[in-house]
């Protein structure tokens, strides 16, 4: 039970993340364009407004993307319930796997949203 338990913490430490950070970003995002924190790609930085833009967007996305994650977290995990420590460390590896493609792929939406509002000097369109 205590293996199980372990797992079940580490898989949901992605989707707390994403809720932790998206609701920091929303409430306060980096003032000022920087390499350290934030929303950090060429086209978020082109501007100040840009940057700002794409903070509270990646945020508000991060946010609900981690709220669904979290019953997808647990679900597999309390299917492998009792199972053997190899069963429930596997169903942990591939819930951690499959929590990487909303995580990763929320860049695609927030450049989407910035190409579609910005022009490519970061000015609103």
């Amino acid at each position: 039970m205590g293996f199980w338990i372990f797992m079940l913490v580490m898989d949901l430490i992605i989707p707390a993340a994403m809720i932790g950070c998206g609701r920091l970003l929303q409430a306060k995002p980096p003032k000022n364009i920087n390499a350290t924190f934030g929303y950090r790609t060429t086209r978020s930085m082109k501007s100040q407004d840009a940057w700002d833009f794409a903070q509270t967007y990646c945020g508000r996305l991060w946010v609900r993307l981690g709220l669904a994650l979290l019953p997808l977290s647990v679900v597999p995990l309390l299917v492998v319930l009792g199972r053997d420590i190899a069963v429930i460390g596997n169903t942990a590896i591939i819930v951690a796997a499959v929590q990487l493609i909303p995580f990763l792929g929320s860049i695609v939406p927030v450049e989407r949203a910035l190409k579609k509002t910005f022009d490519e000097n970061g000015f609103r369109k």
